[in-house]
């Protein structure tokens, strides 16, 4: 039987985060791969997916999600047994989801902002104040380790290793010793090295039948 569980994915772009954290789980499913730069994601067929034509998307049978924090938190969710996500009750929850929603809320467009060179805008308006205190919030939180919920290890540690590994790799973010010593850690784990190379892999071979 296939499984019901359907990740639209291009290799190593925001989706590469939630192939690692379906390692983790040991989810089965199925990967419908898009070549980005070919323009399949602009194609009506996937539009319907996702009319922002972007990746991550998740399909679970009748269920579809968007938007990279949201499918985390699903997934997680669906495979209890795994652990990656505090229960509602456990006093991690709360830390859990703040940082789920942080990463999309305010880190993310406090980076693209100073990559782009683009002021904040008015504190009332910015839907985070400043990259400092973003930059300063996130290397605090590392600090103790080793993971973002001290000794426990969730979903919350899949996406912020991915997303602080490809922003540190774009000097997006600088090489903080926090944020450096997490990532190592995190890029440790066997799910995150045997996702990491079949991405590669994927890229070479997208990258050929395009030449």
């Amino acid at each position: 039987m296939e499984p019901d569980l359907t990740l639209y994915h291009a290799p190593q772009t925001r989706s590469s985060g939630v192939r690692i954290l379906l390692e983790e789980l040991g989810a089965p499913h199925t990967l419908d791969v898009l070549d980005l730069q070919s323009g399949r994601g602009r194609e009506p067929a996937y539009l319907r997916i996702n009319p922002l034509g972007k990746v991550p998307a998740l399909r679970h049978g009748e269920a579809l999600i968007t938007e990279q924090a949201a499918i985390y938190l699903y997934l997680a969710d669906q495979f209890p047994e795994r652990g990656l996500a505090p229960p509602i009750g456990d006093p991690l929850r709360g830390p859990y989801l703040r940082w789920m929603v942080f990463y999309g809320s305010s880190f993310e467009p406090a980076v693209v902002d100073r990559a782009l060179q683009r002021e904040p805008g008015p504190k009332a308006m910015s839907p985070y104040g400043d990259f400092d205190a973003v930059l300063r919030t996130v290397v605090e939180a590392l600090t103790p380790g080793p993971y973002l919920l001290g000794e426990r290890h969730s979903a919350a540690d899949v996406l912020w290793g991915a997303a602080l590994g490809w922003t540190t790799g774009f000097k997006l973010v600088p090489e903080e010793t926090a944020i450096m010593a997490y990532l190592a850690r995190v890029n440790a784990r066997p799910a995150v090295r045997k996702i990491m190379a079949e991405e590669a892999a994927l890229s070479a071979e997208l990258a050929a039948a395009r030449a």
